[in-house]
């Protein structure tokens, strides 16, 4: 097990794929929340199946998937379906995650979650970086990426923690605007060696 856990979040369009990505290419472990997210809400899923009870089979498609931009455009509507969808959902993704950090070898591991601050995620790590980048550049990325409205855009950015708050949280900011890869590059490198002799001393003192 990964004895030191760095989480990695920013907003919507702030290139965490892209940053993890890098980081997995020094053969760090990433543990990605939306992909856990993505697995508890499989086809046949227990999970699944208390969604369709709650907002009806219309929520599912014909392929037996969930239907995402359906779900999202209701709870993004409706503040009470989002908390109890948050309510199912937050305790089978954190026992998901908890078990693949618990599974993670390299010497560190990072743990890439949209909402970490906003679901007190940051419990699980002992670091935060957060990648940090304008309104403007989140909403241009983000029509441009999902065909989505700017008004679908910025909703999402409301329903999440401010920048500032984000900021606030922040030990590590990586400031993702208009950044060349290569520039990337060398940040993740610089930084992966500072999470490598963090990751030292925690082992030490253990």
């Amino acid at each position: 097990m990964s004895e030191f856990i760095v989480g990695l979040t920013g907003g919507i369009g702030s290139g965490k794929t892209t940053i993890a990505n890098l980081f997995a290419e020094h053969n760090i472990t990433i543990v990605d929340a939306d992909i856990v997210a993505r697995k508890v809400v499989a086809k046949d899923s227990s999970a699944l199946t208390h969604i369709s009870m709650h907002f009806g089979s219309d929520f599912i498609q014909a392929d037996g998937q969930l239907d995402r931009a359906l779900l999202r455009k209701q709870i993004f509507s409706n503040d009470d379906d989002k908390l109890w969808l948050n309510n199912l959902l937050h305790p089978l993704i954190r026992a998901q995650l908890i078990e693949q950090i618990k599974n993670a070898r390299s010497d560190y591991c990072l743990l890439v979650a949209p909402l970490l601050i906003e679901n007190n995620l940051t419990t699980l790590v002992n670091r935060v970086l957060v990648i940090d980048v304008s309104e403007t550049t989140q909403i241009k990325r983000t029509t441009r990426r999902d065909n989505n409205s700017v008004e679908q855009v910025q909703a999402i950015i409301s329903s999440q923690a401010s920048r500032k708050v984000k900021q606030d949280h922040a030990d590590d900011l990586l400031n993702n605007d208009n950044t060349s890869l290569e520039t990337l590059k060398d940040t993740v490198g610089k930084l992966h060696q500072h999470y490598l002799t963090m990751a030292a001393n925690q082992l030490s003192k253990n």
